[in-house]
């Protein structure tokens, strides 16, 4: 019988139903003897479990349920009884006290023992603000005085008792635990008080709590080597708790009930790290909390085994996250990161022929050889789809100008349970718009296959699915095609190819077995973050690639998903081939202006890289724009690296952080800021309305040698020119070197363009203060690249550096290129071969009036090739970050 999604709707969204049923039937269970020791119990216990085990099968499928408890119950070993999950209650969930211990006894009855910690932070804010103590924060954490802290205990103890007593009235023994557990040491004394960093994890307690029967629930609270109580972020504490225990599931209830795309609302389903995480990192929504939140489940699981996973979720819905494949909340977890492989050679024979093996339904019913297997894939080129551990194998068959065919989908139970299927399928879909597949009728997960068709028929025992394909007559054709090329078993041929069940009416049909909506969808959740980019592939032509920038922006364009590099200019190196570009083959050659211009009229490119010394790029700009006016004044992006055109009108100064993404999103001709500007301007930036324009700023910048560009070396033993250090750590002596100690460009294109600025009012000529004037004090280092500028700034008015940092913040905060560090100062290490710019350090004179700021940057990236591929991606239609790895 066909059952509707109507009706299936239904049964999938009774969640709540089954707490409400469960709040029934707990009174008509065990009520008698509330626990009490004895056989009696003992039975009560089970019929407990069995009654509400079925209770549970309203919101999935008994299947569903009972390999879940069979998990979950498996992974608690009685000398090691904490492994189920770790349960982080926030203190705005503990508010709803009632529908909280009821989810957490429905667990208890079914012999699960989650290890339960929480907050308390609403809760200890109220009663903080009656007392008239006001809540302090420095960096989102809360600054603790011996008050505070008398506060936060009692609030704390009352928060763990409400909630043991709410679990004990539902018939749920709880224990608890309120110390004992975590040891601290102070994270900042002087900074933030009696705040703890924890340093261990006694588990003992915990697991002699669940040895005992009861739930271990916990508070946030940690104790010193010396005695002193500390106060501890209840989700650090959660995940330093994970780490000890390495539980299953790490569950974090909140109101919201998961994470939610920025731009389209959506709740996201899953995240696999490993394959997602650094572009997800890059989206533009992605920022503050959630930007924090993800860093720091990341580092959480990087210290797990690949089996634990953190659920995002909310109260009522608990049940459903655990217990279905189709979840509930947000599930993130590493997964592995899934590759492609056209021959055998790079996944590795053996592997794949153990796989074979050991998984595929025909080898295992004799009907297949492993060997004859491998031998039918050097019939037609193939590409094999997978992830690194094999948790999923599939083979795709796909002969030039024939629709490709899917002949093998093989899953272990790990890559079932953790939804690798779905990723490896996505994967194929992206690179195919049709395809074809094979499934036996008793595959128990064949109704995924339904669910990812557009099409099937079955006969003689197996499916044959197909999507990217509407229409009966392709359909036919592609048939008789596979048919005649012998890529298919006559024996499962149809006589006419009918809809999909589930898309078909009711009465309606071809014959073969119905399909029932109602089937468990056991390959749950796919890439629900991941975004393809609609952009076209766009061609870039690179002059003056010799040098130190060109080669990092060779690098940066080899990586990227959108841009081609076509073309490559290089007098010396002319004939040459391009190193370290594997995209395609690509040879220098010397353009002339001329040839520049025939190109941009024949629109052979979309955009211009300009990577020259200063004083040469303006007759190759003058013949771009000679040749967009031969045709119709359409013209390609062209962006400059030197110092020509940053004070020119007409052209838009590419610094996104500071000045803005829309103009450079409309603009043609973009100037690269140099690199100690740019670490100058982010630095002076958020001062500025706080900057005495009597005195004005200095700043003391040191560079790597590879700032001071590159001179003509001896040619290789195969003819090839070269190119060595102008200077060298030889020529430095070991120590650095003072460099144009008055006047240098950048300390004038610093200036011009922050005064610019809206904040900069006060600063200029105009604004009744005085001239802002900047000193700039550059010297190059004996390491390679790297930049750390030093600011002194005078101030009009005393400030305290919780301010500066402040500004900094609110300034910068969501620019994933940006980092203010939390402690100590930027070093060479923290910039060096890094896409983005560091600051820290933000001290403040005794006297209050004058500010010490440090600031990095690599010179080659940040400072040059990374902002320029900034630069294009805006410019070209591409989010900003394409291409660029986020290593911050």
């Amino acid at each position: 019988m066909l059952v509707s999604r109507k009706i299936l709707n239904r049964r999938i969204c009774a969640g709540t139903s089954t707490i409400e049923s469960f709040r029934t039937a707990k009174f008509n269970l065990s009520r008698t003897t509330a626990w009490s020791r004895g056989l009696s119990q003992q039975v009560n216990a089970q019929t407990d479990r069995e009654t509400i085990t079925r209770l549970l099968y309203s919101i999935g499928t008994k299947r569903e349920v009972e390999r879940y408890l069979r998990i979950f119950s498996s992974s608690s070993h009685p000398s090691h009884p904490a492994k189920f999950a770790v349960i982080k209650i926030g203190g705005a969930v503990l508010d709803q006290i009632d529908e909280l211990a009821l989810n957490l006894s429905f667990l208890y009855r079914v012999g699960l023992y989650p290890v339960v910690l929480h907050g308390a932070g609403p809760q200890l804010n109220e009663i903080l603000e009656r007392e008239g103590v006001t809540p302090d924060y420095s960096d989102g954490i809360r600054i603790t005085d011996a008050k505070t802290l008398q506060i936060a205990r009692k609030v704390f103890l009352e928060e763990n008792l409400r909630l043991v007593t709410a679990l004990e009235a539902h018939g749920t023994r709880a224990r608890p635990i309120t110390g004992g557990v975590f040891t601290a040491d102070y994270l900042d004394k002087d900074k933030y008080g009696l705040v703890g960093r924890i340093t261990r994890v006694d588990k003992r307690p915990i697991e002699a709590s669940i040895r005992a029967g009861a739930l271990p629930i916990l508070t946030s609270l940690a104790e010193s080597s010396e005695g002193q109580l500390l106060n501890v972020n209840a989700d650090i504490a959660a995940g330093e708790l994970a780490k000890e225990l390495e539980p299953l599931k790490i569950v974090i209830l909140n109101d919201k009930g998961g994470l939610y795309h920025g731009v389209t609302g959506q709740k996201l389903d899953v995240i696999n790290l490993d394959e997602e995480y650094e572009s997800l990192m890059k989206e533009s929504w992605v920022k503050y909390g959630t930007k924090l939140k993800l860093r720091e489940i990341k580092e959480l699981l990087d210290h797990l085994p690949r089996s634990s996973s953190v659920a995002i979720i909310s109260t009522p819905s608990l049940q459903k996250e655990l217990f279905t494949d189709s979840g509930a909340g947000t599930l993130i977890r590493r997964g592995y990161k899934l590759f492609k492989h056209t021959n055998l050679e790079s996944i590795g024979a053996d592997r794949l022929r153990q796989v074979i093996h050991d998984r595929d339904p025909d080898v295992a019913s004799g009907e297949a050889s492993v060997s004859g297997i491998l031998a039918d894939l050097d019939r037609t080129p193939y590409t094999i789809y997978g992830d690194e551990a094999l948790d999923v194998v599939a083979i795709v068959s796909r002969p030039e100008g024939e629709i490709p065919i899917m002949t093998k989908l093989l899953a272990s139970r790990t890559g079932i349970l953790n939804n690798v299927v779905d990723n490896v399928f996505n994967s194929i879909k992206r690179d195919h718009r049709k395809l074809f597949w094979t499934a036996r009728t008793e595959d128990e997960n064949r109704s995924w296959h339904f669910e990812r068709a557009d099409g099937s028929f079955t006969r003689a025992g197996r499916t044959l699915f197909w999507y990217g394909i509407q229409n009966v007559a392709e359909v036919e054709s592609t048939i008789n095609d596979y048919e005649k090329n012998g890529r298919i078993d006559r024996a499962i041929l149809p006589v006419g190819p009918s809809p999909p069940p589930h898309r078909s009416n009711p009465g309606g049909g071809s014959g073969s077995k119905s399909f029932s909506t109602y089937a468990p969808l056991m390959f749950k959740r796919g890439y629900a973050t991941s975004t393809t980019t609609t952009t076209p592939e766009k061609r870039v032509a690179l002059i003056g690639a010799r040098g130190y920038t060109g080669q990092g922006l060779v690098s940066l364009l080899n990586n990227h998903p959108g841009m081609q590099l076509t073309h490559v200019s290089s007098r010396q190196l002319a004939g040459y081939s391009l190193e370290g570009y594997n995209k395609s083959s690509v040879e220098y050659t010397n353009l002339s202006t001329e040839d520049v211009e025939k190109m941009e009229q024949n629109g052979d490119v979309d955009a211009w890289i300009m990577a020259l010394p200063n004083g040469v790029c303006k007759p190759f700009v003058d013949a771009v724009d000679r040749g967009a006016g031969k045709r119709n004044g359409k013209t390609s992006v062209v962006l400059d690296l030197s110092a020509d055109y940053r004070f020119e009108d007409g052209w838009t100064y590419g610094l996104p952080e500071l000045y803005g993404r829309t103009k450079i999103q409309n603009a043609t001709r973009i100037s690269n800021p140099g690199c100690y500007a740019t670490s100058s301007q982010l630095l002076l930036a958020p001062l500025l309305e706080l900057i005495d324009p009597t005195a004005g700023p200095t700043i003391f910048g040191v560079s790597g040698y590879s700032g001071a560009g590159t001179i003509a070396g001896v040619n290789d033993p195969d003819g090839r020119p070269t190119t060595v250090p102008k200077v060298t750590p030889m020529t430095l002596g070991g120590g650095i070197r003072a460099y144009s100690l008055t006047d240098h460009i950048h300390e004038r294109e610093a200036r011009y363009h922050l005064l610019r600025l809206p904040e900069a009012k006060g600063v200029s000529s105009s604004g009744g203060g005085g001239t802002f004037s900047l000193g700039f004090i550059p010297h190059v280092a004996p390491w390679f690249s790297g930049i750390l500028s030093t600011l002194s700034a005078p101030l009009k008015r005393r400030v305290t550096a919780q301010e500066i940092r402040a500004l900094y913040e609110a300034r910068y905060s969501g620019e994933p290129l940006i980092r203010i560090m939390q402690q100590g100062v930027p070093q060479l290490t923290d910039i060096e071969n890094k896409h983005g710019w560091s600051v820290g350090g933000m001290q403040v004179h005794s006297s209050g009036t004058r500010v010490v700021v440090v600031g990095g940057l690599d010179n080659l990236l940040k400072g040059a090739a990374t902002q320029a591929v900034q630069n294009l991606n805006l410019a070209l239609g591409f989010p900003e970050l394409t291409g660029i790895p986020v290593d911050q």
